[in-house]
């Protein structure tokens, strides 16, 4: 099959469009062929080696967590998915992913698709959407009437936060850049622009912040928290001693929900016009390299999302 891999850490360089073994699925496992992946942060940060504390990577790797496409063969075990199946899945985080033409995932973590999306569409849902339902429903347990300040709020993570949080009834501060005009038309009810405002300077007494951007900005966090509330970052650990001494609660997203039945729930919500995922790029998946830039500039809004065509 063909396969974008890496042999070694480095920049976008590294990401090699090349011929690789197509995987059979063992027990309990389903091969699918893809259809479309996409690239998201947590990509850029595992081809950089950011990522080789918490994973025990091997070369060389193929990246990619999202897709979308129909399964090829099943293993052993394997009930509830059929060759010929439309599906979707976030796969690959601890082992060879899907900016490949295969994947393999676990049988129990894939599920159907969402019938009023195509493959393009469907690849853009698992990673964000999982990452931001724990962060908000899991971890936070956002309820109506709360406040929550999503930083990032245009990106992939973001903006599926940010509908998530207004349909558990909360009021939602979010900052962005130059995507002032997209945050208004995901509901948010304050859009901040963080290159001309800082935001603790309009925000303040809120429940959650979820802190997609790390460092400096995390750190400014804090402050806006009501006592007893909670920071959770997806992007760097947050100090346990600082969460004490400003009487609040921290956690670090590193695990996932039940993948298949949060994604079959979420695919529900997206065929009831509850949640729309916003493709902003769709590239071939020999051009990688490019999506990898564009990612790591950071102003993009949405996914970018990665055809693969057999």
């Amino acid at each position: 099959m063909k396969a974008v891999r890496i042999h070694n850490y480095g920049g976008p360089d590294v990401l090699t469009y090349e011929e690789a073994p197509r995987p059979t699925a063992g027990p309990g496992e389903v091969l699918i062929r893809v259809h479309a992946t996409t690239v998201n942060p947590f990509d850029c940060a595992a081809r950089a080696g950011y990522m080789h504390s918490y994973f025990n990577y091997t070369f060389p790797l193929i990246l990619g967590t999202d897709v979308s496409g129909i399964v090829e063969e099943v293993g052993a075990g394997v009930t509830d998915f059929s060759p010929g199946d439309s599906v979707y899945t976030r796969a690959g985080v601890f082992r060879d992913g899907s900016n490949a033409e295969y994947v393999l995932a676990f049988g129990a973590e894939v599920a159907m698709k969402p019938q009023s999306l195509d493959h393009i569409h469907a690849a853009a849902i698992p990673h964000v959407t999982l990452t931001a339902w724990q962060a908000l429903i899991e971890f936070a347990a956002l309820a109506e009437g709360q406040t929550i300040l999503i930083h990032a709020a245009a990106g992939g993570v973001g903006h599926i936060a940010v509908q998530l949080a207004k349909l558990r009834g909360a009021k939602v501060f979010g900052t962005a850049s130059v995507n002032l005009d997209f945050l208004s038309e995901l509901g948010v009810d304050e859009a901040i622009n963080y290159a001309t405002t800082a935001f603790e300077d309009v925000v303040s007494d809120v429940d959650v912040v979820l802190d997609l951007v790390g460092a400096e900005t995390q750190q400014r966090s804090w402050k806006v928290l009501k006592p007893g509330g909670i920071l959770i970052s997806t992007v760097q650990p947050p100090s346990a001693e600082t969460a004490l001494a400003h009487g609040v609660r921290q956690r670090f997203l590193d695990t996932a929900p039940p993948i298949g039945p949060t994604l079959t729930e979420v695919a529900k919500m997206v065929d009831d016009g509850q949640l729309k995922l916003h493709v902003s790029t769709v590239l071939p998946l020999q051009e990688i390299q490019t999506a990898h830039e564009m990612i790591e500039a950071r102003h993009t809004h949405g996914k970018i999302v990665l055809q693969v065509v057999h």
